[in-house]
């Protein structure tokens, strides 16, 4: 019926329990919500949320938008978190964090574990302070898991008691000190989670928490639903049931317009990125850039080492770059503090590659994340600044990136492909022998 001029739907009408036109039934769900919402949009509060893979520069455009719209940081980044572990991070400098307020920044020391569900508890409850102070949020990091919570929800699983905890640390404390990680694998599978066996090895704190859940709740965390999947599959509903919505949608996916009005936040989301070959360039360089100076990432990973840390044992030595450098810096210390150009060498493509993998699975990641506009980084960054700051003054619960600030999602064109498969580092720091002799003498110096 028309009221006023606005399309409403009579609350009374009801399909049947068992409709003889299922696909008709979901089509009207979703149109249903999406004219409902689309006057309440506009009391939701905004949030900004800014990705990109490592080196796309979305911590200075963080830096630089909320300095134009009174903003405040959320480090949505799984290393930032650490204190003394600044230069591997790229954390923002003590000048910028007294120009912006940043949250979720030296937190926590080194040995310390954070997860996941850690990190929505705190960045909803930094980003709720925000917005009570009058300010704008901008959560910004690279870390998919913790923005896909952090956007869609955690999943409602059972907090352990503090006595199964001591239970679990009991049962699991013996083998992760004799670093038998197959057997504690084992034992929890036979708990009842066999996906266990699929966990990245050494992560204990993961294989610590799936045995508490069993133990609280029966069942292996696999069995409670992630809110995300939720929306994800109303969004692919509406997509292949119902061509009509999908062409109401104006960001160009059937599942923001018939999901995002769900969320509790106006969520404005955006994926900085370039093109590969200059992505990959730029992570070699930054990689270089970490090793120079006095107290670069070697520097950072020698203070790991002292304080009793291991690389890969726990969320800070797994990072990479650390976990990297930590590993060469043992195997220097195994040799009495010696370490050739070679060695030195072979740690920095170790580091260089891991990275480069690092970002293409960010890529990856944030490909399948539809709630995103990728913006191009190699575009002038007044540009890509005058862009967010006009879209976040003038939102009205649509956005469409201009065709010269939009990426591309995937690989553009065969050449491209094989110019990425072909693709070989050339440093611009460390080319011959003699360029880490600097670094070969600071090892003999500090790592006997």
């Amino acid at each position: 019926m028309i009221n006023n001029g606005v399309c409403t739907l009579r609350t009374c009408f009801r399909f049947p329990e068992r409709s003889l036109f299922p696909s008709l039934q979901r089509s009207f769900t979703f149109r249903r919500r999406f004219l409902v919402t689309a006057s309440q949009r506009k009391n939701k509060e905004k949030v900004i949320v800014i990705s990109g893979p490592t080196g796309s520069g979305k911590s200075r455009l963080a830096l630089e938008l909320a300095k134009r719209l009174n903003g405040e940081i959320v480090s949505a980044d799984s290393v930032q978190v650490y204190r003394g572990l600044d230069v591997g991070s790229a954390k923002p400098s003590p000048d910028e964090r007294k120009e912006v307020p940043h949250h979720l920044v030296d937190i926590l020391h080194p040995s310390e574990d954070y997860s996941v569900g850690q990190f929505f508890e705190d960045a909803r409850q930094a980003t709720r302070c925000i917005l009570d102070n009058g300010r704008v949020p901008i959560v910004v990091g690279g870390t998919g898991l913790y923005l896909r919570w952090f956007i869609y929800g955690k999943p409602d699983v059972p907090k352990a008691s503090p006595v199964i905890t001591s239970e679990v640390n009991q049962e699991l404390a013996e083998l992760q000190r004799n670093e038998d990680w197959d057997t504690a694998v084992q034992l929890v599978v036979k708990a009842g989670d066999s996906k266990a066996q699929f966990l990245a090895a050494n992560d204990w704190y993961r294989l610590r928490r799936s045995l508490e859940i069993i133990k609280s709740s029966g069942s292996p965390p696999s069995a409670f639903r992630v809110p995300y999947d939720s929306f994800r599959e109303q969004g692919e509903c509406s997509v292949t049931e119902d061509s009509e919505s999908s062409d109401m949608n104006t960001y160009g996916d059937g599942m923001e317009e018939t999901s995002s009005s769900e969320l509790d936040y106006e969520f404005m989301c955006f994926f900085l990125s370039s093109h590969r070959l200059d992505l990959y360039k730029s992570i070699d360089y930054r990689c270089e850039d970490m090793l120079l100076g006095r107290d670069g990432i070697l520097s950072e990973a020698q203070w790991l080492l002292d304080a009793g840390l291991h690389p890969n044992s726990n969320s800070a030595t797994k990072a990479i770059g650390y976990r990297q450098a930590m590993e060469y810096l043992q195997r220097c210390r195994e040799q009495g503090g010696q370490s050739s150009a070679a060695e030195f060498y072979k740690f920095l493509f170790e580091f260089q590659k891991a990275s480069r993998n690092f970002a293409k699975r960010q890529l990856t990641w944030f490909r399948n994340e539809k709630i995103y506009q990728w913006l191009d980084g190699s575009k002038p960054l007044e540009t890509i600044l005058s862009f967010i700051n006009g879209a976040y003054h003038d939102w009205n619960g649509s956005l469409r990136v201009p065709e010269h600030l939009r990426m591309s999602r995937a690989i553009s064109n065969r050449r491209e492909e094989t110019q990425i498969k072909s693709y070989r580092t050339r440093n611009r720091h460390f080319v011959k022998g003699e360029d880490c002799s600097h670094i070969l003498n600071w090892i003999s110096k500090t790592q006997r």
